[in-house]
């Protein structure tokens, strides 16, 4: 009877082998052997490419009845397999969550108290301590212990003055009271200074692939063709604000003239009947509450329109309650994003 060669036998084996489990493999092996002649072992096992070991599993299996005790729906018998590294390595948790948390794991000393803490340098310090552990497998011990990748929260506002809660009552209050006469409110305030030229953004938008927008290395203002400051006054009732650009310093002079642009491009229309003015502001910058050139300017503002101007002022420490930054502003900085600055025009 002939019997197939090492190529044969391998190709039948790969027609098969995609329908078959670990233990089916194994006892293919284990029929090729006793197909073959029992003393072609090591002919069956470098064929398929498999250990000396696994084939001389499967030829025992389908020779006795060892099979008959392990169940149908299992491939291996139970507690069969490698060990988890935690099994072998009754520290590793322990000496990995050392490594993450050095000051709460009682470390100070840790090589990781000063340095990236990635999977990559967890790997080679456990590695220093005799762990054979790749980084992948330290992700998933990382999860195992509720950790997750993470970036700073802004959230301690250092120390808040005792009325703080009775100013923003307050300041909510003059609001309700200006919408109840049908008078505007706007929130106002600047944006950072935008430099203007081939600077790079950490946006991306679509080209032709290969093709990206060549920037200058270096964000040198005298690289540029000058640097934007955009100034906002943001309608709190109707949703819609205005921006200037100026192309100069952010004064005081700047930020009332883009109110007074804001006055006359869409308040005046939106509000034809109304005497007074709401404006709502950070307590510092160019409108801060302790600016006169601020308090001047607004006089003039005042003057020119008969209008009453009722200005309210954040506590220190709580301009992300100012309405402009999240409703407008930050729909201008997505803008931005997407956006080569160079191409950027305001």
């Amino acid at each position: 009877m002939h019997f197939m060669n090492s190529t044969e036998l391998k190709t039948f084996y790969d027609t098969l082998s995609a329908r078959l489990n670990e233990r089916s493999r194994r006892q293919f092996a284990g029929a090729a052997v006793k197909a073959a002649g029992n003393h072609n072992v090591s002919f069956v096992a470098r064929s398929l490419g498999m250990s000396r070991s696994t084939v001389l599993a499967g030829l025992q299996e389908i020779g006795n009845s060892v099979e008959t005790d392990l169940p149908t729906s299992r491939i291996r018998k139970k507690g069969g397999g490698r060990k988890r590294l935690t099994a072998t390595h009754a520290t590793l948790l322990e000496d990995l969550e050392k490594l993450v948390e050095p000051t709460l794991r009682g470390d100070p000393m840790s090589p990781l108290r000063w340095t990236c803490k990635s999977t990559a340098n967890l790997s080679r310090e456990l590695k220093n301590k005799g762990y054979d552990v790749s980084p992948r497998t330290i992700a998933g011990l990382l999860k195992e212990l509720k950790y997750s990748l993470q970036g700073n929260r802004k959230s301690h506002e250092g120390k808040g003055h005792p009325d703080r809660n009775a100013q923003f009552n307050y300041i909510n209050e003059s609001v309700r009271l200006f919408d109840e006469d049908g008078c505007p409110v706007i929130s106002v305030d600047a944006k950072k200074k935008e430099l203007i030229g081939d600077f790079k953004n950490g946006g991306k938008q679509w080209r032709p692939q290969g093709t990206p927008e060549l920037v200058n290395v270096y964000d040198f203002m005298s690289l540029g063709d000058g640097r934007a400051t955009p100034y906002g006054a943001f309608d709190l009732f109707r949703n819609e604000g205005w921006v200037s650009v100026g192309i100069d310093h952010d004064t005081s002079s700047f930020a009332v003239d883009s109110i007074f642009q804001w006055w006359k491009q869409m308040g005046r229309t939106a509000y034809p009947q109304a005497k007074k003015l709401l404006i709502t502001a950070d307590g510092g910058g160019s409108n801060g509450h302790r600016v006169r050139l601020w308090k001047l300017e607004l006089q003039r503002f005042a003057d020119e329109t008969g209008m009453e101007i009722s200005v309210r002022h954040f506590p220190p420490g709580t301009s992300k309650w100012n309405k402009i930054e999240h409703r407008m502003f930050s729909f201008i900085s997505c803008l931005c994003a997407s956006k080569i600055r160079k191409n950027f025009h305001f």
